[in-house]
């Protein structure tokens, strides 16, 4: 027989409605499966209070094999789909609350460390140390030179001893030796007091040592001595020193010195103001951490009067010279 699209039309909503019905019922018929009324939750309860321990609860799983017998259902029906069990909520609060900080506990936390007392404890040590020596062969003559500093005492205070020196042609031509109380004002400066003893040959002296010496920012090693001698004569030395680490072993140290004097010291030669300068590069191969050779250059000059002394007396007023030595301590 011949439909009409109306008639097709009208069929075909029919249908749709007629499965969208259908589909609702069944939703709400599973709904209802899946949580039991307040009625149905009661008598559950009622039951398995009256059920002897180690019963087994029949149910839609089990089949009926006789009294007292039921099989459990299969084990992938858990517990958790037939069970309405009440549980905590997750934000509950804890029984103790945890108590406010003090003050006494942020003292127990963070005590106040005697860090001074427990690092400067009282004992006592040495220390040996021959910077430079060294020597050298120019065409105006052969040479050699020393500096060395030893120390014992704690680590805030020392005895220290310093000696300087050269020799060329054969003779002494300076040298002094320097004995110094020194105390720590700071983890990196000493401050020191004591007296110097020049040694030179036909010229000994002995001045009072006022200084500081310490590892400025950057680990530049300085010193500055102040020297009051007989008559008021008073100078100063500045010291300056830095290791370059090239590696674990080359280390190149760069290093100043210059000499300062107040007055004219004509018996030694030595004028006003600025009197000698001299600066060095030393190259040193650590074979061991106590013991490295080295090689340098070193350019030492005088200025004014005292560089007018040296000329006069027919010595240079500058020099440059290559230096082979060792640096050792114990």
């Amino acid at each position: 027989m011949n439909v009409t699209p109306r008639a097709a039309l009208a069929q075909a909503l029919g249908l749709a409605l007629l499965f969208a019905h259908g589909a609702a019922r069944a939703q709400m018929e599973m709904q209802g499966h899946a949580t039991p009324s307040a009625a149905q939750a009661d008598r559950g309860m009622q039951d398995h209070a009256g059920m002897q321990p180690g019963a087994v609860e029949p149910g839609p799983g089990t089949r009926d094999r006789g009294p007292g017998k039921a099989q459990a259902r299969p084990a992938h029906f858990s517990s958790a789909a037939t069970c309405s069990c009440a549980s905590a909520p997750a934000s509950a609060l804890p029984r103790e609350p945890i108590p406010a900080l003090t003050e006494a506990d942020r003292a127990a936390a963070f005590p106040v460390l005697r860090t001074h007392a427990m690092l400067h404890a009282p004992s006592q040590t040495g220390y040996l140390l021959f910077d430079r020596l060294e020597g050298w062969d120019t065409d105006h003559g052969s040479g050699q030179a020393w500096e060395a500093s030893a120390w014992y005492g704690g680590d805030i205070d020392r005895l220290w001893l310093r000696s300087e020196g050269a020799r060329s042609g054969g003779r002494t031509e300076a040298a002094d030796l320097e004995a110094l109380y020194g105390h720590a004002v700071s983890p990196w400066w000493d401050l020191l007091v004591g007296v110097k003893q020049d040694v030179a040959p036909g010229d000994a002296r002995t001045s009072a040592a006022f200084g500081v010496q310490g590892m400025a920012p950057y680990k530049f090693e300085v010193a500055a001595t102040l020297y009051v001698g007989e008559g008021g004569s008073a100078s100063v030395r500045l010291q300056g020193e830095y290791d370059v680490l090239l590696s674990n072993r080359w280390i190149l140290q760069p290093r100043l010195e210059a000499d300062v004097a107040f007055a004219d010291d004509r018996a030694r030669d030595i004028g006003s103001g600025l009197s000698t300068l001299e600066a060095g590069l030393r190259l040193r191969y650590e074979i061991s951490r106590r013991f490295a050779p080295y090689l340098g250059v070193v350019h030492e000059r005088a200025f004014g009067a005292t560089a007018d002394y040296r000329r006069d007396a027919g010595e240079a007023a500058r020099e440059t010279r290559v230096v082979a030595g060792v640096r050792v301590w114990f």
